[in-house]
């Protein structure tokens, strides 16, 4: 019934739409409806609005009795004139109609109308109802439509009321994120093998009485590793679609037991309900309070997995009045007393597997579809026997057993056979047992340290200890002992307690004491340990993360006596005293928040990979670590320091040059740091506000290939290399005080890439750095002082030394004070250039550029005595020219994008305010569309400097986007862009169908088209036009509009 496998055990409905729109044209089409059905297509979602030119008469037609059948979701829009449609009224019956049959959700929209208006038929509602009688409809019918507006009203949904303090626009995205979240929402992960988790399911969903209209809390009870959780999920998949909203809050019990923990299940619960990334809760009273009174009114379904205790019901769900009819409460436990008593009378108890099951699930994980080989039926019964019908156990003993020979199953039955207990925990420690060593630790780690923590972290801090963790980790998820959900590491608590329990015994000592186990986890454990003079040679690791700041009295000399100790993690620990000394085994330590001034190490060979102290208050690392430096250079082996936000730290004494397998060094905001010791492969040195100099032994190290000065505002020059180095290949000295470069600067005969964003006081680049053969970027963004660049200088004593940087991708000169393009007209240089960008220089001619054959990008902008943009080579994909006001001409040869000033679109577009054009093709017409032209003419008129445009294809509800990002400025600019066909919509258009539906639009991210030029109060868009480019077509027919004012069939031509 278990597995690690994430599969859904529950069958996936296939919807052909996701929306069905219910809506009075007359009101609200050309506005309300028009937006939030472009909206909704934006985001994805296929959302179905019918036609009122094809409305005839009352009856609906069985085409659109089919699409709201075969919709997920229908939104109901009430507004003023509703109710005098009958046709709105007929669709309104049916969607109520498959609500009550297939618990289709309903969401409601009041839009300028008020909700208690409808539910008392008051008003026009009253009043067209009244004429509908009059004028002689059947009154069967207009009863039915009352209790249909009636029911309808009473459901959760939005209410637009036109004030001033609601925006159209705001209230439409929060109703597309609320459906994308219903329509999006993934099933939860049930089992590989589902081995009678049906039978289970149905026996809970009888209780559920999924068609009563009542509050109901269910109870699923059994012991643990029954399967509780794997039936609670496969109930949650088949039935969370019929919910306004849903949330399956997974170990309760774990999670309430940790800092602020029953808080964060509210804010998790709230969150997933009410489709809110932040929900504000400080306190659980609070959060009790605001749970009630925002899910009074909403059917919801809420999972309450492995509750053990009452406050956490009093917490999450205490009565049934807190949520709105229709809602169901589903809570897994243990313990049949924890649950209340409206649920006492529906408890379902998950009864063990029977033989048959038990061998299907068995057999499953252990054969997995191959043959049984020579293993006999009576062999797997007698190992099904110490099972005893456990799913759990059953699934971990089928996962040890999988390609195992009959000789070791054999030798499995007797281990069973030999253990004294032979309880649970003896059958889930066979697959223990039988683990490599590596392995052990891995699993005895993760249950004592690492359990819920990301499969990233745990492998890093492992293999920093010595351990094979990645293929390690792989073999426990092959064993199922742990799983990966979500990205982190997880297991059953009964695995964990396991696990622990091997801990807790591992010598006839150390169940007393605590100082002969290898792993120290517990509060208790670890202060009498630390505190007291006890032997501690067994301790491997110690894992100590507190809910709250606590202070430890501990011996002095505690860890040292510890001399296994690799890992040490302790969070929110304050020591009493100010010396520590720690051991010399030491592998991983992290000391968030460390009070301490000093920390030592003792004389010898050292073994620290991470050393991670952030949120410390050192103020030196001194002591020891200086008293230690002769030994330093033989014995210590760094890979990570990590001493963030350390503000006091004024000054670090010892050389870290010995320190030789250091990969990463960062000192990142440390403020008071005036000097920089010796390091290796990385380092950080970023906002050293008051760092004047770097170490020149920087030239000397072999291994260093990123150097980060960044923010360095007070360094004022740069390192003299004075030798050939091959290792360093990134700088970045963005902000730097750097006056100029050292002609030295060539000696980087490695270097990539070369950052001087915003260094202000730059105004020299000398001509050796044309030598750097390597340089593939080169950033000089900001530096207003650089008025000129560098001259190329032939070596005549090297006639044949190669020049010109060769390898330059990307050249960025952006707001310098460049007026001579000179250096840009040798065409020796600069041969690979695919990126430049010139924007806000004094330029007045730019060279010509048809022989820069690899030049993608060119970047003009706001070069205000810029006359002319000359020929352009044809790769160039895009030509930026903003605010180029004396800009008179420029090269019209561009195969892509091109943004410049101006008003004016080609005439060949077709003019398209709406912003998207959407229509049906054949296979054989699809071939013959190149792609699309399209463009936007803009205007901004307020503070916002950068704006992104979001350009999307969708074929049959399958989304491509691409976004878009401009400048603005107070002036008209054209936008004009080619788009391949395959780029614009990159899915299979055509499987398994003949025809297929395709869109192609254009927005501003984060704001809706409302059927009118003017996007919002300060980017204004004057014009858009669209045109496809296609293949000659023989018959016009094949293009199939659905709708013929968006597009005229003659420029389907080229």
């Amino acid at each position: 019934m278990l597995s690690s496998s994430s599969s859904s055990s529950s069958s996936e409905v296939k919807w052909r739409f996701d929306v069905f729109i219910n809506f009075r044209g007359e009101d609200v089409r050309h506005g309300f409806v028009d937006d939030l059905h472009k909206c909704l297509l934006h985001r994805g979602i296929n959302a179905y609005i019918d036609s009122e030119d094809l409305r005839r008469g009352d009856k609906i037609s069985p085409a659109l009795m089919k699409a709201i059948e075969e919709s997920r979701i229908a939104v109901l829009v009430f507004s003023e004139n509703y109710a005098s449609s009958s046709w709105c009224l007929n669709e309104l019956v049916k969607v109520m109609e498959c609500r009550r049959l297939k618990e289709e959700p309903v969401l409601p929209v009041f839009y300028k109308v008020e909700p208690g208006e409808i539910r008392g038929l008051r008003g026009r509602y009253g009043d067209e109802l009244a004429r509908h009688e009059k004028l002689g409809q059947d009154p069967e019918r207009v009863d039915k439509w009352r209790e249909a507006l009636i029911e309808a009203a009473n459901l959760a949904g939005w209410h637009y009321t036109d004030e001033k303090s609601q925006d159209e626009t705001e209230f439409i995205k929060k109703i597309v994120k609320e459906i994308s979240h219903i329509v999006e929402r993934a099933p939860l992960s049930v089992a590989k093998y589902p081995v009678g988790v049906g039978s289970r399911v149905e026996n809970v969903m009888s209780l559920l009485s999924m068609g009563a209209g009542d509050v109901r809390m269910i109870g699923i009870w059994g012991a643990g590793g029954v399967g509780k959780t794997t039936i609670a999920k496969a109930v949650y998949n088949s039935i969370a679609d019929q919910f306004d909203g849903c949330s399956f809050l997974a170990n309760v019990r774990e999670n309430s037991g940790r800092p602020d923990g029953l808080v964060h299940l509210q804010k998790k619960m709230l969150s997933e309900i009410l489709w809110k990334e932040d929900v504000a809760i400080s306190n659980v009273d609070q959060g009790a309070n605001l749970i009630p009174n925002r899910l009074c009114c909403r059917k919801i379904l809420l999972v309450l997995d492995d509750v053990d205790h009452g406050d956490q019901l009093n917490a999450l769900a205490r009565e049934c009045g807190w949520f709105g009819k229709g809602s169901r409460i589903i809570i897994t436990t243990r313990d049949k007393h924890v649950l209340p008593s409206r649920a006492k009378d529906r408890v379902y108890e998950v009864d063990l597997l029977d033989q048959s099951e038990a061998f299907k699930l068995l057999s499953s994980h252990a054969f997995q579809g191959n043959q049984m080989k020579d293993i006999s039926r009576d062999l797997i019964d007698n190992i099904l026997g110490y099972a005893k019908g456990l799913p759990l156990a059953i699934v971990v003993l089928g996962a040890f057993l999988f390609d195992r020979s009959r000789v070791l199953w054999q030798s499995t039955l007797e281990k069973l056979a030999e253990s004294p207990t032979k309880d649970i925990y003896s059958v889930l420690k066979i697959s223990f047992d039988a683990l490599e060593e590596n392995e052990k630790d891995i699993f005895l780690d993760i249950t004592c340290f690492f359990k819920g923590w990301g499969r990233d972290y745990v492998t890093r801090v492992l293999d920093g200890c010595g351990l094979k963790t990645l293929t390690g980790i792989q073999i426990l998820i092959d064993r199922s002992l742990v799983t990966i959900e979500y990205g982190m590491v997880e297991m059953h608590d009964l695995i964990q307690q396991m696990g622990q329990d091997i801990v807790k015994h591992e010598s006839h000592e150390s169940l007393d004491d605590p100082g002969k186990r290898s792993r120290l986890w517990c509060y208790d454990d670890v202060f009498e340990v630390l505190s007291e003079d006890t032997r501690t040679q067994a301790v491997k690791g110690i894992g100590l993360r507190l809910p709250r700041e606590e202070v430890l009295h501990i011996n002095p000399s505690a860890f040292t006596r510890m001399r296994k100790l690799k890992l040490l993690i302790l969070s929110s620990a304050r020591i009493s005293g100010g010396l520590v000394r720690l051991p010399n085994n030491l592998r991983w330590l992290e000391w968030h928040g460390c009070h301490l001034s000093t920390l030592e190490f003792s004389a010898g060979r050292k073994k620290l990979v991470c050393f991670d102290v952030r949120g410390s208050q050192i103020e030196k690392f001194g002591g020891n670590l200086k008293v230690c430096h002769k030994c330093f250079s033989q014995w210590f082996s760094f890979r990570c320091i990590q001493i963030e936000f350390i503000k006091s730290c004024s000054a670090l004494l010892f050389n870290l040059r010995c320190f030789r397998n250091l990969k990463f060094l960062n000192f990142s905001h440390c403020e008071f740091l005036i000097c920089v010791p010796d390091f290796s492969e990385e380092l950080y040195l970023d906002n050293c506000k008051n760092l004047e100099h770097a170490h020149n032994s920087v030239a000397y190290l072999r291994k260093l290939w990123l150097l980060n000065l960044e923010g360095c505002s007070n360094l004022q020059r740069f390192i003299d290399i004075l030798n050939k180095n091959n290792s360093l290949r990134e700088i970045y000295l963005n902000g730097t005080s750097i006056e100029e470069l050292p002609t030295s600067i060539e000696n980087l005969i490695s270097l990539k890439k070369m950052y001087l964003f915003d260094c202000k006081e730059l105004a020299i680049l000398p001509s050796s750095i044309y030598r750097l053969q390597n340089l593939e970027v080169l950033q000089l963004h900001g530096c207003s002082k650089l008025i000129e660049f560098a001259k190329e200088e032939m070596d005549l004593s090297e006639p044949h030394t190669k020049t010109g940087f060769p390898k330059l991708l990307e050249l960025n000169l952006a707001c310098c004070l460049l007026s001579k393009e000179g250096f840009l007209e040798n065409l020796s240089s600069f041969l690979c250039l695919q990126y430049l960008n010139l924007e806000g220089n004094n330029f007045t001619n730019l060279p010509t550029f048809e022989k820069r054959y690899d030049l993608k990008v060119l970047n003009a902008s706001n070069c205000q005595q810029l006359r002319e943009v000359p020929e352009i080579p044809r790769k160039l994909r895009r030509l930026e020219a903003y605010n180029c006001k004396s800009l008179q001409k420029f090269h019209r040869q561009i195969n892509r994008q091109v943004i410049l000033p101006g008003g004016e679109m080609p005439k060949w577009l077709l003019p398209n305010e709406d912003g998207y054009i959407s229509f049906v093709a054949s296979k054989d017409m699809y071939k013959k569309i190149l792609g699309v032209t399209f463009c936007v003419v803009f205007r901004v008129e307020g503070t916002k400097k950068n704006w992104t445009f979001e350009v999307m294809g969708v074929v049959d509800g399958k989304v491509t986007k691409h976004m878009r990002f401009v400048r603005s400025f107070n002036s008209d600019h054209v936008w004009l862009e080619y788009m391949e066909s395959k780029k614009v919509w990159t899915v299979d258009p055509f499987s398994p169908n003949d025809s297929s539906h395709f869109h192609f639009s254009i927005r501003t991210l984060g704001y809706c088209y409302s059927g009118t030029i003017r996007m919002t109060d300060e980017l204004i868009v004057k014009k858009c036009g669209f045109r496809l480019i296609c293949k000659p077509l023989e018959n016009d027919a094949e293009v199939l509009l659905e709708d013929d004012q968006l597009l005229d069939p003659a420029l389907l031509y080229e």
